[in-house]
């Protein structure tokens, strides 16, 4: 630990930016005061041994003042209402939806025209898509950052940004946007600085004068992107340097073992804060931390920092939660939440990303078999944090569950994974999705999936050929995906859209800054007059939205439905059926899910296992009663239903 008083450091930047510590500011001065100990502690297991350490931490507390300082009054008030709420995050209140702004509305001054149609649909959480200045042409759908705090001018301008929180915020909407600590654009300021032979910002990067190092790293780092950007390291001809460049040669990787740009992505994560941001979106973070002889993949430093980060927002601007984008295997993405003393004290929020893979994994064996296998992993998820629970993102579905999952429902891993992709590409007599494959490798043949959730459902086949049965069969799949999704606790995320069933969108082939990467086919652009079609009667687009529109007002209207560890998976009675109960104090709710093509006989023993014996069932989806029948006796699921039954008369089991 470093020989520096950190009481006293308090008491200079306290004194500096004129604190009122025995008055309104008494609450941060406490937060401040309780935790500076371990954010000391976390910053020096980091940099202890760094020349610079002991300055950017002294700089580091001097920055933790000045954004409390300089955040809004109103913010503030809205800190104090989540801290007294605790684990807000938590709620059942919460629906989302991820939206790129320009597909969505065209730009961010016509997004606020667009809030009344998502409060009708009942979301209230946005997540943007990037809106800063990326190069078009090599921006990787926003994720290639050329200035952190400049709009990219064609969504508008930082006023039209705070002019969108400003509607959400009276709306008591939440808002999301991400920041990208891995890398940045080659345009940023730092890398045209290093490019021009600058030190102090090649050391931003990693960055080498010959390929001996970067080859060494290529032994053990796999390859993103195999097909559109092999290799990890791109040449640099203005420098005659080698840079880490993980995603596209354009984006080059930060070095956080240097803690000036730890602090200077810190102060982009507080301007984001000070901007009124709910839930701060980390991409990426598994890859932050780069280590020689590993993968440079969820290391333990990658943690560290993450941790770090997570106290000094705790301190400065406690009403701002962390999303974690790491799409990584079960046992990894639990460590993201934190461990050890660190356990719920890491990012606030995750993806399910292996969830939502097993919802597609069912839909098209119709076997729930490998997705029950995961659960045991998934429920170690430590209360007080919670998911993002989504079918459909802006990125392709991968297939990166463990194998143990696939084995333990008899399936060979290699030949499961290959009829997914022969599946969801279209490529197999018994499918009726239209997708297309994602990076493939050509070594192992690992690839993901392209297509919008209405596509991989099978609409666009069905409306193809005006097939009347396989257009409704096609929206019962969406909604039995979107139901789970919408139930299984966490934070629902629907992908714009969806709600009105856009199916692929192809124009992405006729643009040069997009026809490489076949993900656009399910980044449509929004055509309003379609989503007008849901005042139409029977329409597909008015089937779509109301469904999901009523998934969400039963979600909000059951307390049950909030993320309190209160999910409980019932064992297969039937494989094609999943089930799980929420329950919470004296109510219990079986939701069940059946991903059969053809009705599932289900015993009526499955509602009386798990200690209780129910009499009467409701189903709030139908509003039918059911009474539970004799334990031999079957409940009768149709193809692709779902029913969310209350116990509203039973009996403890002897």
């Amino acid at each position: 630990m470093y020989s520096i008083n950190l009481e006293e450091q308090i008491s200079i930047a306290c004194n500096k930016y004129q604190i009122d510590t025995k008055g309104l500011d008494q609450a941060f001065y406490k937060r401040l005061f309780d935790n500076i100990s371990t954010v000391g502690h976390l910053f020096a297991s980091i940099y202890e041994h760094h020349a610079a350490g002991v300055e950017k931490l002294i700089a580091l507390i001097d920055l933790l003042v000045l954004v409390y300082k300089e955040r809004s009054n109103t913010l503030k008030e809205k800190d104090a209402h989540k801290l007294a709420q605790g684990n807000w995050v938590l709620s059942n209140q919460i629906v989302g939806m991820s939206l790129y702004v320009d597909r969505f509305c065209g730009d961010l001054k016509g997004l606020p025209s667009k809030l009344d149609y998502l409060k009708e649909l009942g979301v209230n959480f946005l997540h943007l898509m990037p809106v800063f200045e990326s190069p078009e042409g090599e921006s990787d759908g926003g994720y290639a950052v050329a200035d952190f705090r400049k709009v990219e001018e064609r969504f508008g301008t930082m006023e039209d940004l705070r002019d969108v929180q400003q509607h959400m915020q009276e709306e008591n909407m939440y808002l999301m946007i991400d920041i990208v600590l891995n890398h940045t654009s080659h345009h940023h300021e730092w890398a045209k600085k290093a490019r021009s032979g600058d030190a102090t910002y090649q050391d931003y990067f990693y960055m080498f004068s010959d390929r001996y190092l970067p080859d060494q790293f290529d032994q053990t780092m796999p390859e993103i992107f195999p097909e559109s950007a092999p290799g990890n390291f791109s040449y640099v001809p203005e420098c005659n340097k080698w840079v880490m460049s993980v995603f596209h040669h354009y984006q080059w990787d930060l070095n956080y073992t240097n803690p000036a740009v730890f602090n200077d992505m810190l102060l982009n994560i507080f301007f984001y804060a000070n901007l009124g941001v709910d839930i701060l979106r980390v991409d990426a973070p598994a890859f932050i931390w780069k280590q020689l002889g590993t993968t440079c993949q969820n290391l333990p430093q990658a943690h560290t920092l993450l941790r770090l980060i997570k106290q000094c927002v705790n301190i400065s601007t406690p009403g701002m939660a962390l999303l974690g984008e790491a799409i990584v295997a079960p046992k990894e993405i639990m460590k993201y939440f934190g461990t050890d003393e660190f356990t719920a004290k890491e990012c606030d929020v995750a993806y399910n990303a292996t969830q939502m893979a097993l919802q597609w994994d069912a839909l098209a064996t119709a076997d729930t078999r490998v997705m029950l296998a995961a659960q045991h992993e998934l429920l170690q998820k430590p209360f007080g944090t919670t998911w993002i629970t989504y079918t459909r993102c802006h990125d392709d579905i991968g297939l990166g569950y463990d194998d143990s999952m696939i084995t333990a429902a008899g399936y060979h891993p290699y030949h499961h994974r290959k009829f997914l992709k022969d599946y969801y590409s279209g490529n197999h007599e018994l499918s009726d999705a239209t997708g297309a494959l994602f990076s493939v490798n050509p070594k192992t043949q690992d690839a993901r999936i392209s297509g919008t959730l209405a596509s991989l459902c099978g609409l666009e086949k069905a409306i193809r050929y005006n097939d009347v049965l396989a257009i409704q069969q096609s929206i019962s799949k969406i909604i039995l995906m979107q139901a789970q999704t919408m139930f299984l606790g966490g934070i629902p995320m629907l992908y714009y859209g969806d709600e009105v069933g856009y199916t692929n969108d192809y124009t992405y082939q006729n643009d040069s800054g997009k026809s490489y990467d076949n993900r656009w086919m399910h980044r449509p652009m929004i055509h309003w007059d379609k989503n007008q079609r849901i005042h139409i009667e029977n329409t597909v687009e008015q089937k779509i939205f109301l469904a999901v529109q009523k998934l969400i007002q039963l979600r909000k209207k059951l307390f049950l439905f909030g993320d309190y560890k209160n999910i409980t998976w019932v064992t297969p009675h039937n494989i094609h059926v999943a089930g799980f109960i929420r329950a919470y104090d004296n109510k219990r709710v079986y939701c069940l899910f059946n991903y059969n093509k053809q009705a599932s006989y289900i015993t009526w023993y499955l509602f009386k296992e798990h200690g209780y014996a129910p009499a009467v069932l409701f189903d709030h989806w139908t509003g039918a009663k059911h009474k539970v029948g004799l334990d031999h006796e079957y409940f009768i699921m149709e193809p692709y239903q779902f029913c969310i039954l209350e116990a509203v008369d039973y009996s403890v089991r002897s």
